[in-house]
C-alpha cells in the first residue's frame, strides 16, 4: 500500500471516530466529571468546615493508654527527629513501639539511644516482611487500646492525641485519620504536592465524612481501635496499600472512620519525579486491588454507603484513561492535519472552564487549611501548574498501572521496595 492511500485511510478512520457516539459520550465525560466533582468535593468539604471542623471535642473520661507505632525501614535519617517529636507529646500516657524491619543502616541504633527512656520500645526484626506484617508484628508489645500509627519521617504537633483521641468516646468509632502537611518545600514538584494535599486529599476526606464514608485513612498517620483491627485479623501483608485496605475493611463491617483536620502532622514528600512515580504506581496498584478485593460491594444492598466510594474511584479512573486516549488521539490528529471536535490550540469554553474550577477548588482547598498551614498560602503560585502538569502525570500512572493491578493476583506479603529520596 502506498503512503497516499495509507494517509487516506488514517484520515478516514480518524474522521469516524470523530463523528462517534462513543467519541462524544468520551468528550462529554471529559469535560463534564471534572467540573462537576470538584463543585461536589467543594460542596461538600465547605459544610464540614462550617458545621463541624469548629467544633472543639473534649474527652468525658480519663484519657486512655495511647500505644504509637513506627514502622521503619532504612529510616536512619529522619528516624531521631520523629522520636524526638514524639516523646514532646502533651498527653498523659502513652508509649512508642519502632518497629525496625531488618533495615541496612543504623534505624535500630538511632532507636537504642532513646531507650533509657522507659517509654520506647524497639521490636528489631531480622526479616524483611514490609509494613503490614510489622505493624501486626508490634500489635502484641502494645499495651494501648487506641493505637497512632505514623510513618518514621513524621514530626508530630504535641496536642495530635488530644484531638483524635476523643473520637473514640464512640463506641463504633474504629479509626480517626490526621491531617498531614508537607514540611520540605523546596522545588516545584513538592509545591504541587502541597497543594495537592490541601486542595485534594484534605478536601475530599472533609466531604466523604458528610457522606460518611471515606476513601482511605492516611498511611503517614491515624488512630486505630486496637480490638477493631485485631477482629478483622490485623493487617493485610498482601496489599500494595495496607491503611486504604483496612478503612474499607473496617466500613465494611459498619465501623465508623473519621477525619481530624485538627490532628496535624509534618511530613516528606518525594522530591524526584522518579520517587513521585514510585510511590503515586503503589497508590494505584492499592486501589485497584481494593476495588478487585472487594468487588462485591456494589452488589450488597447493606453495603451502600460504601458506594459513592466504590463508584466514584470507578469513575476517576474512568475519567483517567479517557483523558490518556483523548490527547494521544487529538495529537494523532494534529501530525495527520485533521481538525477533531472538542480540541483546539487556542483554550476553549471547557478548557477554560476546568482550569477555572481546579484552581478555585485548589485555592479553596488552601483557604481551609491555612490554620493548621499558614506557610500553605506561598505555595499558590504553583496551583496555575497543577492542571498542566499534575494531571497528566497522575492520569498517565493511573492508565499504565491500573488495569494491571486488577487482573494480576497480588503477591502474597508487599515488601519495602526503595528509600524515599526527600530533602
Amino acid at each position: 500500500m502506498s503512503f497516499p492511500s495509507t494517509f487516506s485511510v488514517v484520515l478516514a478512520l480518524l474522521r469516524v471516530i470523530d463523528h462517534s457516539r462513543l467519541y462524544t459520550a468520551a468528550l462529554v465525560y471529559y469535560g463534564l466529571y471534572p467540573i462537576a466533582m470538584s463543585w461536589f468535593w467543594m460542596t461538600l468539604s465547605l459544610s464540614f468546615h462550617r458545621r463541624q471542623e469548629e467544633k472543639p471535642i473534649t474527652m468525658d473520661s480519663a484519657l486512655p493508654m495511647v500505644s504509637v507505632i513506627v514502622p521503619c525501614y532504612a529510616e536512619g535519617a529522619t528516624l531521631r527527629d520523629t522520636i524526638e517529636a514524639l516523646l514532646a507529646l502533651d498527653y498523659p500516657k502513652f508509649e512508642i513501639v519502632v518497629v525496625n524491619d531488618c533495615s541496612p543502616d543504623d534505624t535500630a541504633t538511632v532507636v537504642r539511644s532513646f531507650m533509657n527512656d522507659s517509654r520506647v520500645k524497639l521490636l528489631d526484626k531480622t526479616v524483611n516482611e514490609g509494613k503490614a506484617m510489622g505493624l501486626n508484628d508490634a500489635l502484641p508489645l502494645c499495651r494501648g487500646e487506641i493505637l497512632l500509627i505514623i510513618d518514621a519521617d513524621i514530626i508530630v504537633t504535641p496536642d495530635i492525641l488530644r484531638h483524635l483521641v476523643p473520637h473514640f468516646q464512640g463506641t463504633r468509632v474504629a479509626a480517626v485519620t490526621g491531617n498531614p502537611r508537607v514540611r520540605n518545600r523546596i522545588s516545584l514538584l513538592q509545591h504541587l504536592q502541597a497543594i495537592e494535599f490541601a486542595s485534594i486529599v484534605s478536601m475530599q476526606r472533609r466531604a466523604q465524612r458528610v457522606l460518611g464514608r471515606i476513601l482511605t485513612v492516611s498511611g503517614a498517620v491515624f488512630a486505630i481501635r486496637r480490638t477493631a483491627l485485631l477482629d478483622l485479623g490485623g493487617f493485610s501483608s498482601h496489599m500494595a496499600t495496607e491503611d486504604m485496605d483496612i478503612t474499607w475493611r473496617l466500613q465494611m463491617q459498619f465501623w465508623d472512620v473519621r477525619y481530624e483536620p485538627r490532628a496535624v502532622v509534618w511530613m516528606q514528600v518525594p522530591l524526584t519525579l522518579r520517587d513521585l512515580w514510585r510511590q503515586r504506581r503503589r497508590w494505584t496498584r492499592g486501589l485497584a486491588q481494593a476495588l478487585r478485593r472487594h468487588r462485591c460491594i456494589p452488589l450488597r444492598w447493606k453495603l451502600r454507603r460504601m458506594w459513592p466510594i466504590y463508584y466514584e474511584s470507578c469513575a476517576s479512573i474512568l475519567w483517567a484513561y479517557i483523558f490518556v486516549l483523548m490527547t494521544a488521539y487529538w495529537l494523532i490528529c494534529k501530525f495527520a492535519g485533521y481538525a477533531p471536535r472538542g480540541a483546539s490550540p487556542i483554550p476553549n469554553f471547557w478548557g477554560m472552564m476546568i482550569a477555572t474550577t481546579c484552581i478555585g477548588q485548589l485555592m479553596l482547598g488552601a483557604w481551609m487549611d491555612r490554620k493548621y498551614d499558614p506557610k500553605i498560602l506561598a505555595s499558590i503560585p504553583a496551583a496555575v501548574f497543577y492542571p498542566i502538569i499534575y494531571w497528566m502525570l497522575m492520569a498517565i500512572i493511573t492508565f499504565t498501572y491500573t488495569l494491571p493491578a486488577l487482573l494480576r493476583t497480588p503477591p502474597r506479603v508487599q515488601t519495602w521496595r526503595i528509600r524515599r529520596q526527600t530533602a
